[in-house]
């Protein structure tokens, strides 16, 4: 029952910071599909980016913890994250052109964030390619050789996976240019952030809480289905205080212009303080059941070193 209650205390956290996001933040983008017959020309260099970006995000986390070694399980999450762009770990596909240089397509990087259109979609498609299932493989070779980056773009794109075994072929002269880069806007990029960086402790906790008793029935959204819903069911908030505004129109009109400009302006002082009030109480949940799941790592893989061993020394 209390680890219910502490659940649900996260998860309703979660969704007062959440109802704060505008909601021109949760207007639904037209959606982008990748350009498929871009990837040859492109998999190598993204291969390449693709072992920079694990050699950089693991000397991040190990600056982090320092004086503690970075975990193979912190090591395998950023493996399994780094092409995915719903999470932080994607980041850097959202700073990449890809630009035409007469017959081949080059990685440009930028200094901001761009909208995600096709040819970030590409990247993403072309990253997910090139790691395939050797995501535990990169994480292991990351943990036990701790490489630097030559030796990991040579581990990951020639021996692992052959990305960069061959030379790209021509890019045909009637491709389809495509679109230019348009950069983010820096408060839409924040905005994304802080979803994201939500997103894992309310997934963590919607998932603990289904099957528990004294939540019953209880259904599972995507975090797009959730972004769409009208203040995240709290719809009939502002169709009240509309309804009051009216009342005295126009002899408040002064008021009322005054009262929706205020909450476009401050809509970032309230995400601010309430993330800095329940900061604290999302840091000690995440951090008990995150060491709850490196404590069942560890004897997992304790436990398949010690069956491997005895195998071995039986077949001797």
């Amino acid at each position: 029952m209390a680890k219910t209650q502490a659940v649900l205390l996260v998860i309703a956290t979660i969704l007062v910071v959440s109802s704060w996001v505008p909601v021109s933040y949760c207007a639904k983008k037209p959606v982008t599909v990748a350009r498929k017959e871009d990837i040859p020309f492109i998999k190598c260099q993204v291969c390449e980016k693709l072992a920079s970006q694990l050699y950089h995000q693991v000397q991040k986390k190990q600056a982090q913890i320092s004086p503690k070694k970075v975990s193979e399980f912190q090591i395998i999450e950023i493996t399994e994250n780094v092409c995915n762009l719903k999470k932080e770990e994607a980041d850097w596909i959202l700073r990449i052109d890809i630009v035409e240089k007469g017959d081949k397509l080059e990685l440009v990087e930028q200094d901001a964030e761009g909208q995600c259109n096709s040819e970030c979609k590409t990247i993403e498609k072309a990253c997910q390619e090139v790691m395939g299932y050797s995501d535990t493989d990169v994480a292991e070779y990351v943990y036990t050789s701790r490489p630097d980056i030559e030796s990991l773009v040579n581990f990951l794109c020639k021996d692992l996976t052959k990305a960069c075994s061959r030379k790209p072929p021509p890019v045909p002269k009637n491709r389809i240019p495509g679109e230019p880069f348009e950069p983010k806007p820096a408060k839409e990029a924040e905005m994304e952030r802080i979803m994201k960086s939500m997103e894992f402790f309310f997934w963590g906790a919607a998932n603990m809480l289904q099957g528990m008793p004294g939540a019953p029935g209880m259904k599972m959204y995507s975090r797009e289905e959730l972004m769409n819903m009208k203040n995240f069911g709290n719809e009939d908030a502002d169709d009240d205080e509309d309804d009051d505004d009216d009342k005295d129109f126009p002899s408040n009109l002064g008021k009322v212009l005054r009262g929706k400009e205020s909450k476009k302006v401050d809509w970032k002082e309230k995400i601010s303080k309430g993330i800095k009030n329940s900061g604290e109480v999302l840091k000690r949940h995440a951090n008990k059941y995150s060491n709850q799941i490196r404590q069942w790592w560890r004897r997992a893989k304790a436990a398949a070193r010690s069956k491997k061993s005895k195998g071995g020394k039986a077949e001797l």
